[in-house]
Parts: C-alpha cells; sequence; structure tokens
C-alpha cells in the first residue's frame, strides 16, 4: 500500500528526469560514438503511427526531450480524423509548429526526412506494422506486445535484424533505475539458487471498458478495413476499434498489456528468455459486459533453467500487487503492482529445520540507489522517458537499445503460449529448435 506522502504525480517526476537527461542519466546508456550519416548535432526527425491514449503520452515524452537529445516529431498518423487532428494540435504547441498529418501509415514510411517512427496502434497491428517500417529503412519505438501472432511477430523481428535496424520495444521497466538495481542484485547470485517468482497485479474496475472516444467514433472519420490490417472482415464496430482489448481477435487483455511486462521482467532479471512450457485458467468473474477476454487471469510458466513463474491478475479486487524472486539464500521482494520502485531483499539465515520463529531469522534491506537515504515515491507507473531517451542514443551510436527485437520477440512468445493455453485449456510447449507453440512436448 503506497504511503500519501509517497506519491507524486508522475508527469512532474518525469518532468524532473527529463532535466537530469540532458545530463546523461546512469540507468540510461550512453551514446559513445557515431558511426552513420546521422551524427550528434543533427536533428532526429520522427513520424508516429497511432495517436491514441497512449500515443498521447509518447509525444509528451518525445517532447521532453526535444532539446537534450535534438528530436522531433514531425509527422502523425492516425486512421481516425479526431486522433490526427489533436496529434497535430498538441505537437504543433510542443515545437512550434504543426507536424503533418496524414491517415494513412504508408505515407510516413515514404517520406525520406523521417528518421524513425513510434507505433502505438492496437496490438494486433504492432509486428505487422514494425515489419512495414523497417523495411522501409526506419528505426521504431513500437509499443508492447511487440507481437500477439507467432508468424508476424517472427517476420517482424527477422527483417529488423536482417536490416540493422534499432528497434525499441516499449517494456520501459528495463530503462528505470529501480530495477537495473534490482537486477544487478539478482545476477551476483545473492539471492542463491532462484526455483520460483511469483507475480501478483491487480485493479478495481471494468479495465478497457467504457472509454469515452467510442461514442464519438464514426465509421466516415476512419478507415474500418485497414484498421482491421490482417484480420477477416466484419461489420463497423466502435466498441471493438476503442476497446480492441477485450476482443479475442485483436488482443489477449490481460497477458497481452499486463503479464508482457512482467515476463520481460522476469526474461532480464534470470537471463531465460522462452518459457518451456505454460498452463493457465481464469475467466469472466467480475465484469460481464460483453468482453471476450478474461477479467481474472492466472498462468504458470516453466523456465529452461529450472524454476516456476506464477503470474495472476484481477480486475474484481484491487488487493495489493507485489513479485517475489524466491531464492535458497534470499528473497528479493517488490511492494506494489507493475512499476513499483520499491524492492526490498530479505536474506535468509539458516534452514529453520527447528520451526524457530522465521522472521526472527530473517535480514530485510531495501533497494536504494546511490546516495539515496529515503525509499523512492510510490505511484510511478512509467519511466518511458528513459526507455525513449536509450532509444534515441542507440539510433546514433547503433548500438542495441535496452529492450531489442529478440527481447520483444521473446515475452511475445510467452504471452502468445499463456493466451492459447488459456483459450485451449491444454498445456504448452516452446520448441526451440523449430520456433513454433506446440500443444505437447517437443522432447518426447
Amino acid at each position: 500500500m503506497s504511503d500519501p506522502e509517497q506519491t507524486i504525480d508522475r508527469r512532474r517526476f518525469l518532468a524532473k528526469s527529463a532535466a537530469l537527461l540532458g545530463g546523461g542519466a546512469a540507468f540510461v546508456k550512453t551514446a559513445l560514438s557515431y558511426d552513420r550519416t546521422l551524427g550528434a548535432n543533427d536533428r532526429i526527425s520522427v513520424g508516429h503511427i497511432g495517436n491514441g491514449s497512449r500515443g498521447g503520452d509518447l509525444d509528451w515524452i518525445v517532447s521532453q526531450l526535444k532539446t537534450s537529445h535534438n528530436v522531433e516529431t514531425t509527422a502523425v498518423c492516425d486512421l481516425w480524423r479526431l486522433n490526427r487532428e489533436k496529434a497535430v494540435a498538441v505537437n504543433a504547441k510542443y515545437y512550434g509548429r504543426a507536424p503533418r498529418g496524414y491517415q494513412y501509415l504508408e505515407d510516413v514510411l515514404a517520406l525520406k526526412d523521417v528518421d524513425a517512427v513510434i507505433i502505438s496502434t492496437p496490438e494486433h497491428s504492432h509486428s505487422p506494422i514494425l515489419k512495414m517500417a523497417v523495411e522501409a529503412g526506419k528505426d521504431a519505438y513500437v509499443e508492447k506486445p511487440m507481437g500477439n501472432v507467432l508468424a508476424e511477430a517472427k517476420a517482424a523481428r527477422d527483417a529488423a535484424m536482417k536490416l540493422n535496424r534499432i528497434v525499441q520495444v516499449g517494456t520501459q521497466h528495463r530503462s528505470e533505475p529501480y530495477p537495473r538495481a534490482a537486477r544487478e542484485l539478482v545476477q551476483s547470485g545473492v539471492l542463491g539458487e532462484v526455483s520460483k517468482v511469483e507475480i501478483v497485479w491487480n485493479y478495481h474496475g471494468p479495465r478497457w471498458r467504457g472509454r469515452a472516444e467510442t461514442k464519438l467514433l464514426r465509421e466516415q472519420d476512419t478507415d474500418w478495413r485497414k484498421w482491421l490490417l490482417t484480420k477477416p472482415y466484419r461489420p463497423f464496430d466502435p466498441q471493438v476499434y476503442c476497446e480492441f482489448r477485450l476482443y479475442r481477435e485483436f488482443s489477449s487483455g490481460i497477458p497481452d498489456q499486463w503479464m508482457s511486462h512482467a515476463s520481460d521482467l522476469v526474461h532480464w532479471f534470470m537471463n531465460d528468455s522462452f518459457p518451456r512450457s505454460v498452463v493457465a485458467h481464469g475467466g469472466i468473474f467480475a465484469w460481464h459486459d460483453g468482453r471476450e477476454n478474461a477479467d481474472t487471469f492466472q498462468a504458470l510458466l516453466e523456465y529452461p533453467k529450472g524454476f516456476l513463474v506464477s503470474y495472476s491478475t484481477s480486475f474484481g479486487n484491487d488487493s495489493p500487487g507485489f513479485t517475489r524472486y524466491m531464492g535458497k539464500k534470499a528473497t528479493l521482494m517488490n511492494l506494489g503492482g507493475e512499476g513499483s520502485p520499491r524492492y526490498q531483499l530479505v536474506e535468509e539465515k539458516g534452514n529453520h529445520e527447528d520451526n524457530a520463529d522465521i522472521d526472527q531469522a530473517r535480514t530485510a534491506k531495501y533497494v536504494l540507489l546511490p546516495g539515496e537515504t529515503k525509499l523512492p515515491p510510490m505511484g510511478i507507473d512509467d519511466l518511458s522517458l528513459g526507455h525513449m531517451a536509450n532509444w534515441f542514443d542507440c539510433m546514433r551510436s547503433r548500438q542495441q537499445p535496452n529492450c531489442t527485437v529478440q527481447d520483444g520477440f521473446a515475452h511475445s512468445v510467452a504471452c502468445m503460449m499463456a493466451a492459447e493455453a488459456y483459450w485451449s485449456g491444454r498445456k504448452q510447449f516452446w520448441d526451440a529448435a523449430t520456433e513454433t507453440i506446440l500443444d505437447r512436448a517437443p522432447w518426447n
């Protein structure tokens, strides 16, 4: 539970961080050398594809880096006229001049003066658009999950690697200081052999349902067939368009949106990128509002290094979230849900075979950054500023960013396996040799 005096407004915190980034934050990779036409002092011209709610956040984040990283959003693109016009107006205030506005992404990708694109479209279109972007010669920042159809995610990854594009996937916690410090602890071996990771992130409310924009959307103001992209035609539905995370054909909901972050952190902390097998269960138990995807979901993932991950989310109760990395020597606790900066290391003393009071046998300490004496504030759930800055730095240095296209592919596989296990009711297996998801063990 967050302390009232420890809460802080997210944008105020990010604005403060932006000032620090001008001199280079310690947790952001620094561009060491520039080995392409884009030089250290050349402006990075960004095209933004998908200017909805999350797109607005990302536009603001880019604007905070306009001076320190010499960047500008010069083109925006959204199929829906209202989103497109709003993005033009907002970015005009950020930069003192309006970006070009386009309805179709092909027009943005054809612009020779655009160096890179941000992709914050609905989940079903992430991988197809990423593939188009890198094949057009653009570097890309793509929101998570990187994909939710295996063949499409593979194609996007392969194209990005073949063409040597700099792709940052939007699991931004890899660029935050406290997870980085916590990962160093795990990698140091202080936990001992880790056998289980437990993750519980909850929310109380009909998540993704009831979006105000649903009542504003008219079919003549967008292009429904283009929005469907790779999906078969179905009649226009403004709820599907605006609340796509509730519909199975376009998103898996909880796995795509929340478990993507959780699994990515596990992969990063543990250096084990693909589950060996996954089972999942859940259902619609809290919000009977026409949604197809679960509002209560749980998955168990087994990893090749020999540990089990338990992931759980309920939208019917806001019981405090936590993450536990459980080792033989110590436990690393993250107190709070996604994005919480409070990590605590609890070290064991002895084996407790005599049933002694376990609490008396433990020592606990918080993970603080150098020079800190107080706990970080709770309630900061998005530090994409550092993640975006890292992408811009890597565009210049041509080094790989904090969350590579390979990392994005890996968390996408974990989420796809969990979604398939849920819908099929069958355990799913990852065949690393053929990169396929199977409902039988490939080693049998």
